[in-house]
């Protein structure tokens, strides 16, 4: 369980906010003692972050302790150095730019006006701004300079830029910053405003990440309320997150990652900051770096003989590419990126004219290209492994009339039916196949699609981010995958409290 401080210099520099036994005075911080277990989070609301004051010394008092601690020292001393944030704006968005002309007050007059200087001041709060326009700029300062309040100073001399950045402290804010900063803390970290005696204490918190507007995620609510009431069950408090929740990670024990994968994307940063800061993650940046990319994994499991369909890698510079697939793979043929998902940038390829047109196309998107034999069968094989046994076994139809489990329309997005079925009743040579493949990347949850055909198997991808739906994946097990996942994430944390 973690404990969130929040410091402040004088007791009455909280006056205005919820009173709460999280709310600490610098004296008192230096005189805590921190639990024997549990993550402590502190966030430091000091008025001054000069070097050698109270601001800077609760931020190294909570680094020696082994706190986390918003701001660190690092990025105090970032803030301190203005060379690091003098950033040029021109590659924001024009609503930003169009917004400071609007706002900026002149403050050294020119006879061209175009020569005077304007500013811009505007605070944000854990990355958080009242203007829509700032939002992302705010977003980015808070990820570069995590810091609870920060002062943003605008000039313009001969084009907007960022002239300095300060840390500010609750003392300073006005009734209606106030406001907005406790909303900003509110959603930073919820748990200071709970009364004491109302929580339930868990042994674990465990965050999920989600995306609210993704159109296919990889578990749908009622299932995601399962893995909820499956943690709680086991003293495991399970919350979910979204993107907009980086700098709270280290409150928590554990991430599991509910969203769709990839490695140039949040999802990613993610992974990489949990497992920096000592937490369970799954998935791990590894496992997602091994899984998104399909040259990386249909290379990684030819050199280790793992079944696979005929597979070449294409890069756009070939002459004879077009040529090689045909010579050695025959028509039809697929081709796809290696970073698709949801048979997205998947194209089957009926003749050379098909295959030249479908690699163009390809090629405006990455570099290389993946081109595999056309391995048709009704379904395929999807199968779920989790740190190294297989957990759960689907087929995944074809949609009626077409060659893949999802066609992606204008409007919408078909898939094909399914069956859930026990793993005792799936062949061994499918599950064989799953558990080499999944042995090579990792020792998370993944999702395996396997092809069959009589003996013949070949593993089509391996899946870091698998989907498990409720009615679906869970169609055989019911609320026993669900445990079966906590209890995993349940042992990582113990062993990692333990070790």
């Amino acid at each position: 369980m973690s404990r969130l401080l929040i410091v402040v210099d004088r007791a009455k520099d909280w006056a205005p906010y919820y009173p709460s036994e999280d709310v600490l005075t610098f004296d008192q911080y230096l005189q805590y003692a921190s639990p024997a277990t549990g993550r402590v989070r502190v966030i430091n609301l000091c008025q001054s972050s000069k070097y050698l004051s109270k601001g800077y010394y609760c931020s190294l008092l909570a680094e020696a302790r082994g706190h986390n601690v918003v701001p660190s020292v690092m990025t105090l001393n970032d803030l301190s150095r203005k060379g690091l944030f003098s950033l040029q704006l021109d590659e924001l968005d024009r609503p930003v730019v169009r917004w400071l002309e609007k706002a900026g007050a002149v403050i050294e007059p020119a006879a061209d006006e175009r020569e005077a200087t304007h500013e811009v001041r505007v605070r944000s709060f854990f990355g958080q701004v009242a203007q829509p326009e700032l939002k992302l700029v705010a977003r980015a300062l808070f990820e570069r300079f995590p810091c609870p309040i920060l002062e943003i100073v605008f000039k313009r001399r001969k084009q907007w830029q960022i002239d300095s950045l300060r840390p500010g402290a609750p003392s300073e804010l006005d009734e209606s910053e106030q406001d907005q900063f406790a909303a900003a803390l509110d959603r930073f970290s919820s748990i200071v405003w709970r009364k004491p005696r109302s929580r339930r204490r868990y042994r674990f918190d465990l965050a999920v990440l989600v995306n609210p507007e993704e159109e296919l995620p990889p578990s749908d609510e009622t299932a995601l309320k399962r893995f909820e009431r499956a943690g709680r069950k086991l003293g495991i408090n399970v919350e979910r997150i979204t993107r907009r929740d980086y700098m709270r990670l280290p409150e928590y024990d554990g991430l599991f990652i509910r969203e769709t994968t990839a490695i140039d994307h949040h999802t990613y940063r993610f992974a990489r900051k949990a497992e920096a800061e000592g937490m369970v993650v799954i998935d791990d940046p590894v496992s997602i770096l091994r899984c998104t990319n399909k040259v990386f994994l249909a290379d990684l499991l030819k050199n280790n003989k793992v079944p696979t369909p005929k597979t070449l890698i294409l890069s756009k510079d070939q002459k004879d590419a077009v040529a090689r697939v045909v010579t050695e793979l025959g028509l039809p043929v697929v081709i796809k990126i290696p970073d698709g998902a949801f048979s997205r940038g998947v194209i089957k390829a009926r003749d050379e004219a098909e295959l030249a047109s479908g690699l163009k196309s390809l090629f405006r998107q990455s570099a290389l290209v993946l081109a595999q034999e056309y391995f048709y069968t009704e379904y395929d094989w999807r199968i779920g492994v989790l740190g190294g046994r297989a957990i759960y076994a689907c087929k995944y139809m074809m949609v009626k009339g077409h060659w893949q489990i999802y066609q992606h329309g204008e409007s919408r997005v078909e898939s094909g039916g399914f069956e859930t079925l026990p793993t005792y009743e799936v062949p061994r040579n499918v599950i064989q196949a799953a558990l080499n493949a999944t042995r090579l990347i990792g020792n998370g949850l993944y999702g395996v699609d396997i092809k069959q055909s009589g003996n013949r198997v070949a593993v089509i991808e391996v899946n870091d981010n698998p989907s498990i739906d409720s009615g679906v994946e869970d169609k055989f097990l019911g609320g026993e995958l669900y445990t079966l996942i906590m209890q995993e994430f349940l042992t990582r944390m113990e062993d990692k409290r333990r070790g």
